[in-house]
Order: structure tokens, then sequence, then C-alpha cells
């Protein structure tokens, strides 16, 4: 369903504000990255290992893929809004225990019960995809997501400044207060979009061979999730690779660490502007190259002797920007593939790249743990990219040999 109804701001009878939809997908980003300057100083608190305190990103992201299986057809059924609403009431919840934890495991659970703020970033896109066909949701979720990466670019310097100050609880003290803001805001002025439809849940999941036999739906889920994958693993490693590598504190950490949301706000801002133009397949494969350019340029620095952490996170400017080009319009890619299923098509794409990121993350942890080099990350991160590449040739490809037949 295509929705034309005029937005009114604070009014619930009209679809969303675009204020709206870039806050309830920025506190999930926040969400993500927000504590991970703190890192280092959260496995000195809970007495633990750096790769066991790293699980609070792996664990957090492979939450977020199971639930978006769900949270789609759930939306499908019953709306947007009233899901939204209630995953943002119990990710309040979530935050306030793991202020609470007082060990690893406590805290890790809590962590994982956050994942449902994912309900802002899967719904917020399928809302979008609800209001507008293909071209023009790509160009705005573009918009969405380049006013979105305000919010990560400055969120881990926030973070770090916090926990210098104020210990890492501060962190979550700051979600706390943002979340309920939030979900303020979500029952004012978010109204509903979607088609609320009478099938039952087994009826919905018999739709889904229809989904995952599309080629073309696997080929963009591929491009999002090998394109994010460099995203990924930075997430895992970049602050064990800013605090040991490179013995930087967790305020400089934090400082540095937003490079990759720099690009993709500019990157967004690109999608944006010439998505509908140049059209989505065009955007895709020019942002995978750029990631490829700035990782390989990165690495071949490092070879010939330049170890520092400007040129790491310097570089990783790039993969931020080729994310930004790339995840609107592949997510747009996913959601277009059949329309009618654009809850569950947002759903089931977002757990595949997330489920990747997760995974990422947690080798990243791993490779890094003990080492005093950043090459295996940066490896890891021109690899993916590389994947993202081959899978959007692969895209390309296919919608020409459906198009001539």
């Amino acid at each position: 369903m295509i929705t034309h109804t005029p937005v009114r701001f604070l009014d619930r009878t009209t679809p969303p504000h675009i204020f709206t939809l870039i806050v309830i997908t920025g506190l999930g980003a926040l969400s993500m990255n927000i504590f991970l300057p703190s890192l280092p100083a959260m496995t000195t608190f809970f007495e633990t290992e750096y790769r066991v305190m790293q699980l609070s990103v792996s664990l957090y992201l492979g939450v977020n893929a199971i639930l978006q299986v769900l949270i789609g057809p759930i939306s499908d059924r019953f709306g947007r809004r009233p899901v939204i609403i209630w995953g943002f009431a119990l990710f309040l919840l979530a935050t306030i225990g793991c202020l609470l934890a007082s060990t690893i495991e406590s805290f890790l659970l809590f962590r994982m019960m956050q994942a449902v703020i994912v309900v802002g970033l899967v719904l917020g896109r399928a809302v979008v995809r609800d209001m507008n066909d293909a071209e023009n949701a790509a160009s705005q979720i573009g918009y969405v997501t380049m006013g979105m990466a305000i919010v990560p670019m400055i969120g881990p310097a926030i973070g770090g400044a916090l926990d210098q100050t104020l210990g890492w609880q501060a962190n979550f003290w700051l979600l706390l207060g943002l979340g309920a803001l939030t979900l303020a805001l979500v029952h004012r002025d978010l109204g509903e979009t979607a088609q609320t439809t009478s099938a039952s849940f087994a009826a919905q999941f018999r739709e889904y061979p229809e989904l995952l036999t599309a080629r073309r739906f696997w080929g963009y889920c591929a491009c999002a999730a090998f394109a994010s994958g460099a995203f990924f693993s930075y997430l895992g490693g970049a602050p064990f690779v800013g605090s040991e590598v490179f013995d930087m504190s967790a305020a400089q950490v934090g400082l540095f660490f937003g490079a990759p949301a720099l690009g993709y706000f500019f990157g967004n801002g690109i999608s944006g502007r010439y998505s509908t133009k140049l059209g989505i397949n065009r955007m895709i494969l020019y942002g995978a190259v750029l990631t490829v350019l700035g990782m390989g340029t990165a690495l071949a620095l490092f070879l010939v002797g330049f170890h520092n952490a400007y040129v790491f996170f310097g570089f990783t400017t790039f993969v931020g920007l080729g994310n930004g080009m790339v995840l609107p319009n592949a997510t747009s890619g996913m959601l277009s593939v059949r329309p009618h299923l654009a809850g569950t098509a947002s759903g089931l794409g977002g757990a595949i790249m997330l489920g990747g990121g997760a995974t990422l993350s947690a080798l990243a942890g791993v490779v890094l743990t003990g080492g005093d080099s950043a090459y295996p990350l940066l490896l890891m991160m021109l690899a993916t990219s590389i994947l993202g590449v081959i899978a959007i040739l692969y895209t390309i490809r296919r919608e020409a040999q459906v198009s001539g037949a």
C-alpha cells in the first residue's frame, strides 16, 4: 500500500513526520554504539575478558537478527504503530536491567533484551515503503538515514566523554531518558501506514516461498550484508585497536570512532539526492566500489609503514560513505521485489544482514585479542567489501535476465 495522506506533525491520524522516523531509527543506532568506547572499562568492572565483554555487541546483533524475522510479519498482521510502541516500552525495561546488572551474565542478558529497539529500524523502513514507490522509497530512506547518521557520529564521542567523567553507566542512563522521550513522540505522531490484514500467521508464512524464491531479493540481501560486514567488523574490533594497538583513551577512541558515521552521513545524502535519477542498482555498485577502494588504500598505506590511528580511522570513512550509498538502495530493492510483503521483507533482509554482522563482530573480537596489530581487522573489512561488489554485479545480471525474459 502506498499512502498519500498529507503528513501533519504530532497528529497520529496521519503518517509520521520524517523527524519521527529519524528519531526512532537513530535511537537504535545510538543504543548499538554509544557505549563502545567503554568496553575496556566495562571489562574491568565486570572482571571478565575483552572477548566476553565484546559479546555485548555480537549477541545484541544476533538477537536483532532473530527479532527482525518476527517483527516484519507481526507488523504486517497488526500494523506498524502498536509494534513500535510495545518495542520501545520493552527497550526501557531492558535498559533499567542493564543499569542494575552486577554480573557480566546478567548484563549480557539485559543487553540482548535491549535489541528489541530494532523495531524502530525495521518498521521505520517499512513505513517509508508504505508511503512511496521503489525509487522514491530509496531516496526517502536515504534522507532518513542521513539524519540518523548524525547520532552514531557523535554517539561514541559522547559515550567516551561520559565514561571518562561519570562512568560507563552514564551511557545507559542517557539511553533510558532518550528512550522515554522517543516513546512519547511515537505515541503522539506515528500514525498507522500499513494495511492491516486479517490473515493468520500461518497464512503469512505460507507466502514466504514467494519471497524466498526471488533471486533478486537474495541478491539485495547479500549486497546489504556484505557491504555492512565491513562496518560490523569495525564495531567488534575498533575499540580494541584504538585502546590496545594505538594506546588511546576512551575519550579519544570515542572521538575517532565516529569516522565511518561521517562518511555515512554524506553517503546517505548522495542516496537521497541521486537514487531516483541514477537508479538503485548503480548507486549500490558505486557505493560498494568506493568501500573497496578506501579499505584497499588503508591496507596499502599500512604495508608501506604508515601504522597510525589517523590512517586506520580516517579511511574507515569510506566504509561509511559506501554503506550510506548501498544500504538505503539495497533496502529499497529488498522491499520492492514483493511490495505486499514489505514488512516481512524488511525484517528478513535485516535479519540476514545483522546475522552476518554478529558473526563478523564476534570474529573480529576473537582474531584481535592478544595481538598488537590492526592488520586482521583491515583484511576482514576489505574482504567483505569485495564480496559486496560481487553481490551487486550478480543482482544486476539477474535483473537483466528477468527483464530480457
